[in-house]
């Protein structure tokens, strides 16, 4: 029996998406906020859904669409700025396809990006420069009393200089619910606890749900020992790498970082 696969493409903004093959399916995130339906779209406010707070969780209100209204068997969540691609073209016609994707489930599960790495800091203190501490304080404390068994996996993944980032991944059904379940639990714990704080925050620190998951797929996969395959990213749209390095260093020393 072949597997139905739908690879969501989250995009808070109107963009050409023509390209790409039906195995992908363009998704307008926080479209309860918007005024706007997007040409060729799906939206996520249809069927039970958090499309209202995607200030907040970002792009993962796609991921909690896709739990309760796909029933694809294999699910999957990109951006539309980046894929899954094993081509260094920008092109959205070289991106991961339907036959490669195939033959790589053949062999594990889950598909996820190549890690990033920080080198001289760790997951939690490269959390710390650029964000808030309260979602992260907040986040251990929450799984210290929810999942306890996952403590010692989760403190490890902290302490590594390298992540997979981006809530980029494919799981087949069985993984991609069991994740959803687990990831959601435990954001929406946090969430009851410092959202009074979080609608002070700036509109990028508000995203804190998004950030703080980031840190959480490493978790998931470790603790439940999921087998999976790295395949590398491409970036749509050219990086500044001299900005992104000026930043990094900026929160390192202790400038530009949240408030805390």
């Amino acid at each position: 029996m072949t597997e139905s696969i739908q690879i969501l493409v989250a995009a808070h903004k109107n963009v050409a998406l023509t390209d790409l093959t039906t195995m992908y399916t363009p998704i307008q995130v926080g479209a309860a906020l918007s005024a706007e339906m997007f040409n060729g779209f799906i939206q996520d406010n249809t069927g039970r859904n958090i499309s209202e707070k995607n200030p907040y969780f970002n792009e993962l209100t796609a991921l909690y669409w896709a739990r309760y209204n796909s029933q694809a068997d294999v699910i999957g969540l990109v951006h539309y700025r980046r894929f899954f691609s094993f081509s260094s073209k920008k092109q959205l016609n070289d991106v991961l396809s339907q036959e490669t994707l195939s033959d790589l489930l053949k062999n594990t599960p889950v598909i996820v990006p190549k890690k990033r790495h920080y080198w001289i800091e760790s997951s939690e203190s490269h959390y710390r420069h650029a964000h808030h501490n309260l979602g992260l304080d907040v986040l251990r404390d929450v799984i210290a009393t929810r999942y306890p068994d996952y403590l010692t996996t989760y403190d490890k993944n902290m302490q590594r200089t390298s992540a997979h980032m981006f809530n980029m991944f494919i799981m087949k059904r069985p993984e991609f619910d069991a994740y959803i379940d687990w990831l959601f639990d435990i954001l929406f714990a946090v969430e009851s606890t410092i959202q009074p704080q979080v609608i002070s925050w700036s509109p990028y620190e508000q995203r804190v749900y998004g950030f703080l998951s980031e840190r959480l797929l490493d978790v998931w996969l470790d603790f439940n020992q999921v087998d999976y395959q790295e395949v590398p990213v491409t970036f749509m749209e050219k990086q500044n790498w001299l900005l992104k390095g000026t930043k990094f260093i900026a929160r390192k020393v202790g400038f530009g970082r949240a408030e805390l």
